[in-house]
């Protein structure tokens, strides 16, 4: 069975890391290793993960970065695992088998290069779980619930499409992902993270928007479709911002399932 690393990146953010931390440590088939990469200003994680017991697979870095892109390739180099998994500080694993399932489906399918399963967030302050299978046609529509948090890609995957680019500040996992048509997928159908929603792209969701349009261009010029999907996007994003958009839905994600 293949080796699975564990990259979780974090800054001033003691508590939420914990929880992570923790739900590493309850899985009933423990990662190859776990890498904390820790741009921290102040020293609280780092004393943390010295004067705490740490399990043996546990491993760290404190030094700064240029931001998240950097924060993540620095635990990629660094991961020494043969399939990574980026589980942000306050994500967590939605049960305590989730690496036992993920192991299992690359070993019972040995072709797959990459793998994405379901999330259980927040939507319109309604929590649901989402997740669709990748469809490299449908990269105009931007990630598609196909979520970076459960993504597994093997090492040698990043070897060759290369690592999040320096210049998104958020659409890095996008622009990743459309480097990725290529590669072996295989959907997980099943729950691995519940995410935490208050992220750099949750709360700057207009921007994020922007700069997912500029990087699908980048990749596989100017678009029409994919402008025509960011208009849409952007009207049900004001529309779920008012009380009838709201209440629709609601109605949606309570009882059209």
């Amino acid at each position: 069975m293949e080796s699975l690393s564990v990259i979780t990146i974090c800054f001033n953010n003691l508590e939420e890391l914990k929880l992570t931390c923790a739900s590493v440590d309850s899985q009933t088939m423990k990662p190859y290793e776990h890498i904390i990469v820790d741009g921290s200003n102040n020293n609280l994680i780092n004393d943390w993960l010295k004067n705490t017991p740490q399990p043996s697979f546990r491993k760290w870095v404190t030094e700064k970065d240029k931001g998240i892109s950097d924060a993540f390739n620095k635990g990629i180099t660094r991961a020494t695992g043969q399939i990574l998994h980026i589980l942000n500080s306050a994500d967590i694993y939605y049960s305590d088998t989730v690496i036992k399932k993920v192991l299992h489906i690359f070993q019972d399918h040995p072709d797959t290069q990459w793998a994405s399963g379901n999330i259980y967030m927040k939507r319109g302050g309604i929590w649901v779980n989402i997740g669709v299978p990748f469809d490299a046609k449908q990269l105009y529509k931007g990630m598609r619930a196909v979520s970076h948090p459960t993504w597994f890609l093997k090492k040698a995957v990043y070897d060759r499409v290369g690592h999040f680019s320096l210049n998104h500040s958020i659409a890095m996992d996008y622009d990743l992902m459309c480097r990725l048509p290529s590669e072996k997928y295989h959907y997980i159908n099943e729950t691995i993270v519940k995410f935490d929603d208050s992220g750099v792209s949750t709360h700057s969701y207009l921007k994020s928007l922007g700069q997912n349009i500029k990087v699908y261009e980048s990749h596989f010029g100017f678009s029409i479709s994919a402008r025509l999907w960011q208009f849409r996007l952007r009207f049900l994003y004001y529309l779920l911002q008012t009380k009838l958009g709201k209440f629709l839905y609601y109605l949606k994600a309570t009882y059209f399932k």
